[in-house]
């Protein structure tokens, strides 16, 4: 692991700045801690923020937006420093800065977006995927993962506007969204032949995918209400 050799960088974030950053609330880009968890819990929010464009952690302000302040920089840099490089596959390059208050201390540890998707969290069984939904670190969906690596891939995506193409388009137009069982209904298929037609077109652009009570659904790209 990388350590600061005992060097603590200091933010140039201003403490007011600080304090109008906790009072947005927890988003999409931006989680609090009291404290640093387990690096197995961490790493979870590390994977989650590098696959959802980045975000930064506030270790030292609690849930409910009151600062609590840290107790010791180098073991919460150690937990920090083994989920991110020990247990996120690839390694995720963390940037840990201390931001002082007069009478507290916050960690501000910001988390990059990967150039390489998806970043994986270790695991006893099987390695797993996390992203955020809103201000929530959630596990990835079979069918997320698999559009996280094509639009990672580096080729382009291209698709041909077949006669399963021409039967979800107009249903799409007509009912605004569909689920992988519901298409393949449509179509008449298993739903992994299915799944691989709409993981393709989104992974084009043309479908986007969104969650909605743990069912994942695919609309038209902007069309999420």
């Amino acid at each position: 692991m990388h350590f600061t050799d005992g060097e603590i960088i200091i933010s140039s974030m201003k403490p007011q700045d600080l304090k109008n950053l906790i009072q947005t609330g927890e988003n999409q880009y931006l989680e609090f801690k009291k404290t640093t968890p387990s690096p197995a819990k961490i790493a979870r929010e590390i994977s989650a923020f590098t696959n959802s464009g980045g975000g930064t952690l506030l270790i030292g302000v609690d849930d409910d937006k009151t600062i609590t302040g840290i107790r010791a920089f180098f073991e919460e840099e150690y937990l920090l420093r083994k989920a991110a490089e020990d247990l996120c596959v690839p390694a995720v390059n963390i940037k840990i800065e201390l931001i002082h208050l007069i009478d507290k201390d916050v960690m501000a540890v910001t988390v990059p977006e990967a150039a390489k998707k998806p970043v994986y969290v270790k695991n006893k069984v099987k390695r797993r995927v996390y992203i955020r939904r809103s201000d929530e670190s959630v596990l990835a969906s079979d069918e997320r993962v698999e559009i996280l690596k094509h639009q990672s891939s580096g080729e382009g995506v291209t698709f041909q506007y077949g006669e399963h193409e021409q039967q979800l388009f107009p249903y799409l137009n007509e009912y605004g969204e569909i689920t992988v069982k519901a298409f393949a209904n449509l179509i008449n298929q298993t739903t992994y032949q299915a799944s691989k037609i709409l993981i393709k077109l989104a992974s084009a652009g043309v479908l986007t995918l969104f969650t909605r009570n743990e069912v994942d659904y695919y609309t038209f790209s902007g069309k999420i209400k």
